[in-house]
């Protein structure tokens, strides 16, 4: 199978990611409930995720919460932030994961910036609409058209109007500078199983403030009290953790910082440029400009879905559809086709985008 549907997850790891979930299945017991050796050791291996993550982010170690997901971490920023009725500054490009919490507390939610690949767009819009907001959300990267926003400047906006922000780096981190110092963000949310080449079932959200609680639970500290911690992570970290799944994401990090997330995304923009070319020669509409990650959507002269079931046939992987992002499409203009969607990962090469290259000629044209 030629896997080019990172977006999703990442389904090749480095191998010291396997090797480092068996070992802490074999030798770490729950973190923070005992002072005997397999309990410590499973103290020493949620620390070594969070110090790790905090170099690579550059934050403190306390500021790291360990989540199960990317969406958990987004649910603990926003409810933290938004109260009932509040108004909320999204951009036109985000994933359910930031719009059904935020619908679900019956936020006011102002959609800022529609024009795929346009940072003028985007900011002006974000200008206009912080005004008199509560709070911001906007991704990093597009996951469904790698459109990267210019989360730099919108961060500035944010500050100069003293709003308060989470940055959802679900498609960025990784592959893209995430820097929490600079930012200044109150929350920026990550999923462990993408970028950062961990397992599924594991997430980080970095805290700029100490966050509300969305779930209650031990904690394995100030076990007389029956309020949650004041302090963070233990504030944010009911119940026990996935010691197996953290030390495997520790590993992931390792991985990143020791080739670089530049080179892997310079690698990437080389591909992705390859990728797009040979769409655009076959005639198909391809969703592609500047300031893009590597991800690309496009449609063909049939449904999406037929399209992505024909690729796999051919044993490329890819994803059909609207890619749990709605808002993304409406703003692209897709709501009602959807689109196929390609995404690549750390060890993508020229080859497999040759082969599906070469199957998706044999796709129908909308020429």
């Amino acid at each position: 199978m030629i896997y080019l549907d990172y977006g999703a997850t990442s389904f090749h790891k480095p191998p010291a990611v396997y090797r480092a979930a068996e070992k802490a299945m074999r030798t770490c017991a729950n973190p923070g409930r005992g002072g005997y050796g397999a309990a410590m050791e499973a103290a020493r291996t949620v620390f070594d995720c969070r110090t790790a993550a905090a170099e690579l982010f550059s934050c403190r170690p306390e500021q790291v919460v360990l989540t199960t997901s990317c969406t958990h971490g987004l649910n603990i920023a926003i409810r933290s932030l938004v109260r009932p009725g509040g108004r909320v500054v999204v951009s036109g490009f985000e994933h359910n994961a930031v719009t059904r919490p935020l619908h679900a507390l019956g936020a006011d939610i102002r959609v800022a910036g529609r024009r795929l690949f346009d940072w003028d767009d985007t900011l002006e819009a974000f200008d206009r609409a912080l005004k008199g907001a509560d709070a911001a959300v906007f991704t990093h990267v597009s996951n469904v058209f790698g459109y990267i926003l210019p989360v730099g400047e919108l961060a500035a906006l944010c500050r100069q109007r003293s709003v308060p922000f989470i940055l959802d780096a679900a498609q960025s981190a990784g592959t893209l500078p995430v820097d929490f110092s600079a930012l200044g963000a109150d929350f920026v949310a990550m999923p462990g199983h993408k970028g950062l080449l961990g397992l599924p079932g594991t997430g980080i959200l970095l805290c700029g403030q100490r966050g509300e609680p969305l779930l209650y639970g031990g904690t394995g500290t100030q076990s007389i009290r029956q309020e949650m911690p004041e302090e963070l992570p233990e504030r944010l970290e009911a119940g026990t953790l996935n010691v197996p799944g953290y030390a495997a994401l520790t590993q992931g990090l390792k991985y990143l910082k020791r080739v670089g997330t530049d080179a892997i995304f310079r690698q990437e923009q080389q591909l992705l440029q390859h990728c797009v070319r040979g769409l655009v020669q076959q005639g198909f509409r391809v969703f592609a400009g500047a300031h893009q990650a590597a991800t690309v959507s496009f449609l063909t002269g049939q449904d999406c879905e037929e399209a992505a079931e024909r690729l796999a046939s051919r044993g490329i992987a890819v994803r059909a559809g609207l890619h749990c992002a709605p808002l993304a499409h409406e703003s692209a203009g897709t709501l009602e086709t959807g689109t196929v969607r390609v995404s690549l990962g750390f060890d993508t090469t020229s080859g497999q985008i040759d082969a599906f290259l070469r199957a998706s000629a044999k796709l129908p044209s909308i020429r």
